[in-house]
């Protein structure tokens, strides 16, 4: 069942994903581009995305164990550090000049786009090297 579950919702995912153009690069440096051929569209489907999220959160809250049965673990860190502004800087800098970023990025390259491979490449090697800093 838990099989089932993950299936319909990375299908579904996915599928919202396309529909709302976050597989497409140029709709996500173009939603970057404040200055020249700015398209604010890409806030809407951001701005649902987070409306469907605080919902979702606040539902999990009230309960310790999804609907597959499995304990539910929320995120308790709320420290703004050094390392967190780093990281969103990186990801940042990363969906920027890719125009991907991890979720969109694995959906476009399994529907053909080159680009798409050569960032999952790079994001990969960046999370090993990342492994291994912190190893020292």
């Amino acid at each position: 069942m838990n099989l089932l579950f993950a299936l319909l919702s990375g299908l579904i995912f996915g599928i919202g994903l396309i529909a709302g153009g976050m597989t497409n690069p140029l709709k996500i440096q173009n939603f970057l581009d404040l200055f020249g051929t700015w398209d604010p569209s890409l806030g809407f489907v951001m701005s649902g995305a987070i409306a469907v999220g605080v919902f979702a959160f606040a539902a999990a809250k009230r309960r310790e164990r999804s609907w597959t049965g499995e304990h539910i673990e929320l995120p308790t860190n709320r420290t703004i550090d050094t390392r967190l502004i780093l990281g969103g800087v990186l990801f940042g800098a990363g969906w920027g000049l890719g125009g991907f970023c991890p979720g969109p990025a694995l959906v476009a390259m399994s529907s053909g786009v080159s680009s798409a491979l050569y960032f999952i490449i790079a994001m990969l090697a960046g999370m090993v090297i990342h492994d291994r800093w912190l190893q020292r």
